[in-house]
């Protein structure tokens, strides 16, 4: 990806060279996310353009340097089908690190696929192999777990994991989520596991909410035929008049925001993840809609290593949840443009990546 709306275009990169603790990956599978989408129209800082993009991603280790250890302990060898913790070079010293123990917002954070320059090597999914460097957060996929089940959860899964933790979710706790996009059809699937007794999913198009109701959700609501004024009165009729324990915002919307404080009942609690590039202002009332509730309001910003194997063993232990369904078509390194096209029209949940296609 050159630069913020031009074409992605093929290159050839060397490879590189090993360094001791590196790994070289043969990369099988990657995705289109809403986040490379945002990369395409130039809406995320302080990219340095040009990208490989692709920062969730599978594949085999073709070659490696020196002994490997996954994040679970477990040594990984040459030839183990292995994914890895996008998000790499956190200091472990500056306040976000250490004080704060908000680790997605240390200043030095790289993350594969975002922060990292193509002139600096194959540090992206979008390609045939990805430079695993020293001290990356690896983990060999669980055995019976599919390359396709683990990407079309993707980074929608990992940001799910983070959301149900921030918002304690309970038992028989009530949930709507605002958004059918990756990480809303993962956060509903979450939920259910986590021990909601009544989800409602908040999206569109068609699709998407028929894949809300298999990943969990109880009622789901188009969001282009029925008007605000009548999702609160479904959502209350839902929570007999009294509102939703928890909202999970995945929408990315602006006007999702006052919605979601509407929805919420006295003393409930908010997570925000959708809005990861800014999206304009939200209008809310803050002694009506926040104060006079009472209500608990949560940012959650990307994932962390304990999220990424928690992702992993849902996977591993809950094969019954459709996440490969997510991933909708598969596209080879040619067909890109394609792929972000559709992704941006919202053809498709999310576009997978298969480099040797």
């Amino acid at each position: 990806m050159p630069a913020p709306h031009a074409p992605v275009e093929l290159r050839q990169f060397p490879r590189p060279d090993l360094q001791p603790g590196s790994a070289l990956l043969r990369t099988e599978r990657s995705e289109v996310c809403g986040t490379d989408v945002h990369l395409w129209h130039g809406r995320l800082a302080g990219v340095p353009y040009p990208i490989i993009p692709g920062h969730v991603s599978a594949g085999t280790i073709a070659a490696a340097r020196g002994p490997l250890t996954g994040l679970e302990g477990a040594p990984i060898r040459e030839g183990d089908r292995v994914v890895f913790f996008d998000v790499h070079r956190t200091c472990g010293r500056c306040r976000a690190c250490t004080v704060y123990r908000t680790p997605t917002r240390c200043a030095a954070r790289r993350v594969y696929g975002i922060t990292d320059s193509a002139d600096e090597g194959l540090f992206g999914g979008w390609a045939q192999a990805i430079y695993l460097e020293p001290g990356v957060g690896l983990a060999r996929l669980p055995r019976g777990v599919a390359l396709d089940d683990y990407i079309g959860g993707g980074c929608g899964l990992l940001t799910a994991v983070h959301i149900v933790e921030r918002a304690g979710i309970r038992l028989g706790d009530t949930v709507v989520v605002q958004g059918t996009g990756a990480v809303g059809l993962c956060a509903i699937a979450l939920a259910k596991l986590a021990g909601a007794s009544a989800i409602v999913a908040i999206g569109a198009p068609d699709d998407r909410l028929a894949l809300a109701r298999r990943m969990g959700a109880d009622v789901t609501i188009d969001v282009r035929t029925v008007p605000p004024a009548e999702r609160l009165d479904v959502v209350t009729a839902a929570t007999d008049g009294e509102g939703a324990d928890v909202v999970i915002e995945a929408a990315g919307a602006a006007a999702a925001i006052s919605e979601g404080l509407e929805l919420l009942r006295v003393g409930g609690r908010y997570v925000i993840a959708g809005h990861y590039t800014d999206v304009g202002d939200s209008t809310i009332n803050a002694h009506r809609q926040i104060n006079r509730k009472h209500l608990e309001i949560m940012g959650c910003w990307g994932s962390e290593p304990r999220h990424f194997l928690g992702a992993l063993s849902v996977l591993e232990r809950h094969r019954e949840i459709p996440f490969r369904l997510i991933g909708a078509k598969t596209y080879g390194l040619a067909a890109l443009n394609e792929a972000l096209a559709d992704a941006e029209a919202m053809r498709i949940p999310k576009a997978l990546v298969d480099p040797f296609a």
